[in-house]
């Protein structure tokens, strides 16, 4: 399929508004790839609900088949396929506060390598689309996995080599939507600042078959892309 492709590097951030029915894929740059996702309706009304999208389909994670719904219980994407069967969404984005552990970093000092947040890149991102950070909304970080670590607390961690160069995930718009995305670190991240890029190609997906693994994943999913296509009618 023929269609867009942009490559975001490590630490930084890129948005575009996506049409119904097109196929999102995003592909790992490097190793340990975390890439804060958010995901608005055309209208602004419906943004992405993680814990609706989590609950209601009985997951901790985000993983192929399942729909990511909005806060009105509409689907706004699918998750098609993913060469991983886990990405996080329960740690949300990081803050500038989670790379204080650096030195003082900016772009007058460092340019392009200015080191950024998520949060930075994601709000940078919002403004050029009439929005900010009040819009910031829970993120799905693809590519990233947790769990829990062997401390008293039984506190989440960042799995690393999980991701790999190469590892794809692959959406399927079920309405317009504003896609906003952003490579800074994951917030449980305590490695040296060195985030993997991530590339965004857009294309005209293929009809949606009869037996859709998202239609018939839960009954919950499936009320959601019912409700989707009624708002395209």
């Amino acid at each position: 399929m023929s269609g867009y492709s942009h490559e975001i590097p490590g630490g930084a951030a890129w948005s575009a508004p996506v049409r119904t029915g097109r196929e999102i894929t995003l592909t790992a740059l490097g190793a340990d790839a975390s890439v804060s996702v958010l995901l608005f309706g055309a209208d602004r009304l419906d943004r992405l609900n993680v814990p609706d999208t989590l609950k209601a389909q009985l997951s901790a994670c985000v993983r192929a088949p399942m729909v990511l719904m909005s806060d009105r219980g509409l689907a706004l994407a699918s998750v098609v396929s993913s060469s991983l069967e886990w990405h996080d969404a329960l740690t949300g984005f990081g803050h500038d506060v989670h790379l204080e552990r650096f030195a003082p970093s900016s772009y007058a000092t460092d340019r392009n390598d200015w080191r950024r947040s998520a949060r930075t890149g994601l709000v940078s991102e919002l403004t050029k689309h009439g929005l900010s950070e009040a819009d910031l909304h829970g993120c799905v970080n693809f590519f990233a996995r947790v769990g829990i670590t062997d401390d008293d607390r039984g506190t989440l961690g960042l799995l690393t080599g999980i991701a790999r160069e190469g590892d794809t995930v692959t959406l399927r718009t079920e309405q317009d939507v504003l896609l906003v995305l952003a490579t800074g670190p994951h917030p449980l991240d305590t490695s040296d600042y060195a985030p993997a890029g991530v590339r965004v190609e857009v294309a005209v997906g293929s009809m949606t078959p009869a037996d859709d693994a998202s239609w018939g994943f839960r009954d919950e999913s499936a009320r959601a892309l019912e409700q989707a296509r009624r708002v395209l009618v």
